[in-house]
């Protein structure tokens, strides 16, 4: 099952981290996001899922020096990374913490952003609930999700398509169609739903994408789960490799005004 084409180790979550944001595809994203953001100098900035902390540096050159930008993560690693890369950075501080628990006051910042963590936590309405009491009056939260059921990879055979969708959308992800969910969960927060921006990446080249969405390790887990046999997932993968390759998802940056 396994090729040249594809990786089959995980990569360490910190190097994918960085790997995803030094694409042509995070580098855009990311920078729409840091517009709608609108941060002004001298702001209060959260980073709310910051990682090993690739968009703190951004962040504090947009508060400027009298600002204040702080990360937030629940992965110690990830904070020793993030503290360690922003140690010249007087703007920035890094805390450990839970979204669904900030360990911050009430109003004490500005404006928030969160990037590809609400699939991951447990309560994401909580999480944003919780964004919204630690936000001033008048505050801004930009925040951005794919919705994996919008991930299309073609192949001849549609019903291995479908498979492949239905397994990450059931199995892979925790909150797997939170893109399209985020204006309705950010209103039901309390927040003003401003802008719903829709962008969809589309993969030409099997390895790019593979280095995005681990096709071949996310196919070897799809069938230990029963989605596909083990004749499917050879058939899928040696067309992916060999035959034109096409893959797309969506991913909503939405806007939502406290």
């Amino acid at each position: 099952m396994t090729s040249t084409a594809f990786e089959t180790d995980t990569p360490d979550p910190i190097a994918y981290l960085d790997r995803v944001a030094a694409t042509d595809l995070g580098r855009s994203y990311k920078q729409r996001m840091l517009e709608e953001l609108d941060v002004r100098p001298g702001g209060t900035v959260l980073d709310l899922g910051c990682g090993p902390g690739t968009d703190l540096g951004a962040l504090a050159g947009a508060v400027g020096p009298a600002g204040r930008v702080i990360g937030v993560d629940h992965d110690r690693a990830a904070v020793d990374t993030a503290t360690a890369r922003t140690a010249g950075q007087a703007a920035v501080e890094v805390r450990l913490g839970d979204l669904h628990d900030l360990p911050l006051p009430d109003g004490a910042a500005d404006r928030a952003r969160t990037d590809r963590v609400l699939q991951h936590v447990a309560d994401p309405g909580r999480a944003l609930a919780e964004i919204r009491r630690v936000l001033r009056p008048g505050g801004r939260l930009v925040t951005g999700e794919p919705d994996w059921g919008t991930l299309t990879v073609d192949h001849p055979d549609g019903d291995l398509s479908q498979a492949y969708t239905r397994y990450v959308t059931e199995q892979a992800v925790h909150n797997a169609r939170i893109g399209s969910r985020l204006p309705r969960l950010a209103s039901e927060a309390g927040f003003a739903v401003s802008a719903v921006l829709p962008i969809t990446p589309v993969f030409r080249d099997v390895r790019t994408a593979d280095l995005v969405l681990g096709l071949e390790r996310c196919t070897r887990r799809a069938v230990a789960a029963g989605y596909f046999t083990e004749d499917g997932a050879a058939r899928w993968l040696n067309h992916l490799e060999s035959g034109p390759f096409f893959a797309a998802v969506t991913f909503y940056v939405v806007v939502a005004e406290r």
